[in-house]
């Protein structure tokens, strides 16, 4: 008399000598494959499509610059006649050296306000923002995320509009045509982009870090300014180039808020006054123009990687 175990065909035996099972018609393949598979048969016409995209963009964008760098060395006439050449024969300094010069835009002046407002304003926009983003990032109630989107709303509220309230209110507090008055109005416009950067990057660093330095006896700020601050490094480099190109390309707020009476000029409001009678005289404008905006340029083309860098590190992090 057999068993049931007897009569069953050893089919682990069988299955290994056999080998793998093939595959079946209109079976499903791994997605990895089907990825590869879809990858070659892509055609050729969306890559030459999307150099195409993207070499037309950047003739817009690189084509003004390029007329404002070779109009600043020019006269007059080949501004006019010949505005995408330049020859060795017109090609001079001396416009350049006039606008430097010039009594109607002092440029070391407006170079050396324009950065004072910049770090200081980084200064207390970190100082502000870093410890309310860690007590947004580590809390667990409603309150904190109903903070963030307070915080947040004010991305959705256009500078521009909040000008004619803050002046009424500088002028309350006696700030108006002020530089204290301008610090505190262009901090407060890069607290909203600042904390969400911030309270964004935080949420991926590990709470190990914060228990390990209260078991060691370190209280709440020192653990934040110790410990947590130093690896911020990446969004703290994002947050103060995007607050620095902010504050050096704004000419409406210290337009408004200092004023032309308060004989204190930015780069830009510099700018507008020196050209705003000369805006004819192109040997004048290109050259005013040149010297603004080259600060920044060369500052945002050594600085670039650390903004796609803190952006997207923490969402690489932990």
């Amino acid at each position: 008399m057999t068993t049931p175990l007897q009569d069953t065909p050893n089919l682990g035996a069988e299955a290994l000598l056999a080998g793998p099972e093939p595959s079946r018609p209109g079976a499903r393949t791994p997605r990895r494959r089907s990825r590869t598979a879809a990858s070659e048969r892509r055609s050729p016409l969306a890559a030459v499509v999307r150099w195409i995209a993207l070499g037309a963009t950047a003739l817009v964008m690189l084509v003004p610059l390029y007329v404002l760098v070779i109009s600043a060395f020019k006269p007059q006439e080949e501004i006019v006649r010949h505005p995408l050449e330049i020859s060795p024969g017109t090609f001079t300094f001396e416009f350049l050296w006039n606008a430097i010069t010039s009594s109607k835009f002092n440029v070391i002046s407006a170079y050396g306000i324009t950065l004072l407002f910049v770090a200081l304003v980084n200064l207390f926009c970190i100082l502000l923002s870093a410890p309310v983003a860690y007590v947004i990032a580590r809390g667990r109630r409603k309150w904190h995320m109903a903070l963030l989107l307070l915080f947040v709303s004010g991305l959705f509220i256009p500078g521009q509009v909040t000008l004619i309230p803050v002046v009424f209110v500088l002028r309350v507090l006696g700030l108006i045509n002020t530089i204290p008055g301008f610090i505190l109005f262009e901090t407060a416009a890069t607290l909203p982009v600042t904390i969400f950067l911030f309270s964004a990057y935080l949420r991926t660093v590990p709470r190990d870090i914060d228990e390990a330095a209260a078991l060691d006896g370190a209280g709440r700020i020192r653990i934040f300014w110790s410990c947590v601050f130093p690896i911020m490094r990446p969004v703290v480099a994002t947050v103060v180039v995007l607050n620095s190109i902010g504050v050096w390309n704004d000419f409406v707020s210290p337009q408004i808020i200092l004023g032309p009476g308060s004989g204190i000029y930015t780069v830009t409001t510099g700018v507008y006054a020196a050209v705003g009678e000369f805006s004819t005289d192109y040997t004048v404008v290109f050259p005013t123009l040149l010297l603004a905006i080259a600060p920044i340029v060369v500052f945002f083309i050594i600085m670039q990687r650390h903004i796609i860098g803190g952006l997207v590190a923490g969402a690489t992090k932990g």
